[in-house]
């Protein structure tokens, strides 16, 4: 079990709630996620699986991309749903041409401040813990790029919206600051991730169907095997004695005549389609293997 399953979080589930439930499906410790999602958010959440832990380095600036519906009308503390209203509610009819403008302060790239309600660091202290006792949270803004933001269907006080973005980047805060430009204020009622990096949610697998496939001993039919992950970097093929070599340590080389447009990474696969190592270019068709599994 060295791979990825694709779980498609459910609402009021935190990451790490999921990430212990398929730990128990898996039969292993080795479970964690490529990024997490809010308890109210739903859909992709890339699970690494045994020895594919260790290429999670490999997947700290995926982007990713959401489905969401922003109410406006009033403001909450966590500028989601779940929180407490910080302003009065003021009835609000949107117009298309007036919101899509105040969003495209939102496009391109930007420094965002995360919301307050969050996981953010200060002090060694997630922010939530300090905004849950009233605490002052003073959080640094954070470069983000927003590819796409596209507005899908808008009805009355509220608006649906597609986001392709950076990593790193709170739906959450752009709501809240769409509110603030409109003069209403606004939070984000609903939130689903669609994609994260090369996952999509067509291969999202419900909890459900995860725990049937366990219960079944079928649990493998989920994973996308650890060689099939980073399709980005090249797949070399090296034999058994190479294999050895490489886990000791040992710099491989490639073939010459396989077209890698110079990539700084690549994967060294066995026969069987087993992931050996990540190597690094050291020289022109010699790696360094900077990570064995």
């Amino acid at each position: 079990m060295d791979g990825i399953i694709v779980v498609d979080k459910p609402r009021d589930w935190t990451s790490h709630d999921v990430v212990n439930k398929v730990r128990r499906f898996a039969g292993t410790r080795r479970v964690g996620h490529l990024g997490t999602l809010d308890p109210a958010a739903t859909g992709v959440l890339p699970l690494v699986i045994g020895r594919a832990t260790r290429l999670a380095q490999f997947y700290t600036r995926n982007d990713k991309i959401y489905e969401g519906v922003v109410h406006f009308g009033y403001s909450t503390d966590s500028y989601d749903g779940d929180g407490q209203r910080t302003s009065e509610e003021i009835p609000v009819t949107l117009e298309r041409k007036s919101l899509d403008a105040a969003l495209d302060q939102f496009r391109g790239p930007f420094e965002q401040v995360p919301p307050p309600v969050s996981a953010k660091k200060i002090g060694g202290r997630p922010a939530y813990e300090l905004a849950r006792k009233h605490q002052t949270v003073n959080l640094k803004p954070v470069p983000i790029e927003v590819y796409a933001l596209d507005l899908l269907r808008i009805g009355g006080c509220e608006a649906e919206v597609r986001v392709h973005c950076s990593a790193g980047t709170y739906l959450r805060s752009i709501a809240h600051a769409a509110g603030q430009a409109l003069g209403c204020g606004a939070f984000l009622k609903s939130l689903r991730r669609t994609a994260s990096g090369d996952f999509k949610v067509e291969q999202a697998r419900t909890l459900e169907v995860l725990a049937a496939l366990a219960a079944e001993g079928r649990i493998e039919e989920a994973l996308v095997p650890a060689a099939q992950l980073l399709p980005e970097f090249p797949s070399e093929m090296v034999d058994a004695i190479t294999a050895g070599q490489i886990r000791n340590g040992r710099d491989f080389r490639v073939s010459p005549f396989l077209p890698r447009n110079s990539s700084r990474y690549v994967k060294a696969i066995t026969a069987h389609g087993d992931l050996v190592a990540i190597g690094e270019a050291r020289l022109p068709h010699l790696y360094h293997p900077v990570l064995v599994l």
